[in-house]
């Protein structure tokens, strides 16, 4: 989440005008889906059930509409299937799109910060996909992908025939058969490039990642209130948008309970950054019990125990301390000449740097892997079309892309959303046997959140323009309730923030009024 940015819906698509769904169909009972596809439950190969579309001659005959399937339901992949909902079809070539996901909700991941100062509700972030697709035909499946079996054969019979793109085999033991795939699984923290990272740092990128750093928070906040006086230390590492946003907004919440570190090979914070947004950051950090090491890379992480059990104590109360009580010690090594070695102390640590992109695993005996970058990322052409495999798109984390000028396209939320446009585009293009568009960035600018009440914002559109503090917030919380996946869920939102932000002024003109009446 480096760089996580204002996004707007590119005006390239037919909308649908009807509200018409696939018919109806049997299905399997019990299995979960919705109508439009079926699980066999005949004999099936290698262990694995056949998940299939009925069809007028039986599976393995001809089918009555191609099949989508979309690996990962973030922002690249629920809103390729959102943009294939909204697209006008002609009725024989009306795509099955099957939504593949490991969790039930998707996590708008930008604003997860606002889960630790208590701005949002998880709800309001991070809704369950089966309330975001109810009145769409989009089926959605909760399962872990295990393998990848393609195809890729344009052998059409006929301009309504598309023969099987390939299979994806799942965790659960179904196989799903498709004629189109989107690769849209992100990426995972990279927790491996240091000893003792993965044991005892904290990543940041997930719902449950935030849940565990607030439950970690309110302990530490717990113990030193009833028990402890001495300040609670947080250690972030890495000073890019993710690591910068976080020590912002723990900071702000600690504010003289805590100090923050922030750690950084670099010398400077969001070395990306527009100027606008790392001169505010830098003010806010700085106006903050917020330390920076600069040129500073963590060679290793230990942990130390120093709890002081209690006869009395509750084995629940004992664990609960054990935990508050964890301390740890980075030991920093310098990237730069000048500076010298340290060894820092935290109750917790964060770590920001580094990702994996996630790519199924692909069956060696068809097609072999996937051709990737020294990144991990599937190599695709400017079609988003994966190469040599002309049925299967990747977008966001999981894509390598590179623009006109050669430069590597970040792998943010910005992107994840303008690509999921383009390929929601193409596949229909592909199906309706019309061209494919080349995918252009449109830079809309770049945006973070340093508090409660504070943001910086810099749009593209105006050079040298940074909104900060309050306005930049406003602004901020604005693009992302316009970013949000559905018009229904837009509005939920939109009037739950309404009626937080009237129930906060009202409680602070109360308060004022308290204090001129004393």
């Amino acid at each position: 989440m480096e760089s996580v940015a204002l996004a707007a819906s590119l005006s390239l698509f037919p909308l649908k005008r009807g509200g018409s769904y696939l018919a109806k169909i049997f299905m399997k009972p019990g299995n979960g889906l919705r109508p439009g596809f079926m699980v066999n439950s005949g004999p099936s190969r290698g262990g694995f059930c056949i998940l299939s579309s009925t069809t007028k001659e039986g599976f393995g005959g001809r089918r009555q509409s191609p099949r989508i399937c979309i690996l990962g339901g973030g922002f690249g992949g629920l809103y390729t299937a959102l943009r294939l909902e909204s697209l006008e079809w002609p009725p024989e070539k009306k795509p099955q799109v099957l939504l593949v996901d490991q969790s039930e909700r998707f996590v708008f991941k930008p604003m997860l910060y606002e889960l630790l100062t208590g701005e949002v509700d998880e709800w309001e972030i991070a809704p369950r996909f089966s309330e975001l697709l109810s009145g769409t035909s989009i089926q959605f499946f909760q399962d872990r992908v295990k393998e990848v079996f393609p195809c890729d054969s344009y052998r059409n019979s006929g301009p309504t025939q598309l023969l099987s793109g390939g299979k994806v085999h799942l965790e659960s033991g179904i196989e799903v058969e498709y004629d189109w795939l989107v690769l849209a699984l992100g990426a995972q923290p990279k927790l491996d490039l240091v000893p003792g990272a993965s044991e005892f740092a904290l990543p940041f990128s997930t719902l449950e990642d935030a849940q565990k750093v607030e439950q970690k928070l309110r302990m530490l906040e717990r113990g030193r209130f009833c028990k402890d006086p001495s300040l609670i230390q947080v250690a972030v590492v890495g000073c890019g948008y993710s690591g910068v946003e976080l020590a912002a907004t723990i900071s702000e919440r600690l504010q003289e309970r805590g100090r923050v570190k922030a750690i950084n090979v670099g010398t400077t914070i969001c070395p990306s950054a527009p100027s606008g947004n790392r001169e505010a950051a830098l003010k806010v950090l700085s106006s903050r019990n917020v330390e920076l090491f600069l040129g500073y890379y963590v060679s290793c992480i230990k942990k130390i125990d120093k709890i002081e059990n209690s006869h009395d104590s509750e084995v629940g109360d004992v664990n609960n301390q054990r935990e508050a009580s964890e301390k740890f010690i980075l030991e920093l090594l310098p990237a730069e000449r000048s500076l010298q070695s340290q060894s820092l102390e935290a109750d917790l640590v964060l770590w920001t740097v580094g990702s994996k992109p996630l790519l199924p695993l692909v069956d060696p005996n068809n097609s072999g892997l996937f051709p990737a970058n020294a990144g991990g990322q599937a190599e695709i052409d400017d079609t988003l079309r994966v190469k040599g495999h002309p049925r299967i798109f990747a977008i966001g984390d999981s894509a390598g892309f590179r623009d006109s000028s050669g430069r590597r396209v970040p792998a943010t939320a910005q992107v994840a959303i303008q690509q999921a446009d383009f390929a929601g585009w193409n596949l229909w293009a592909a199906i309706n046997e019309r061209p494919l568009l080349p995918f252009r960035l449109q830079n809309l600018g770049e945006m973070m959140t340093l508090g409660k009440y504070d943001a910086a914002i810099s749009p593209s559109f105006i050079d040298g323009l940074t909104l900060e503090g309050n306005l930049g917030h406003t602004a901020r919380k604005v693009a992302y309730l316009m970013r949000l996946p559905t018009d229904q869920h837009r509005l939920k939102v939109g009037f739950s923030w309404i009626t937080k932000s009237a129930i906060d002024s009202i409680a602070s003109l109360q308060s004022t009024l308290a204090n001129v009446l004393s």
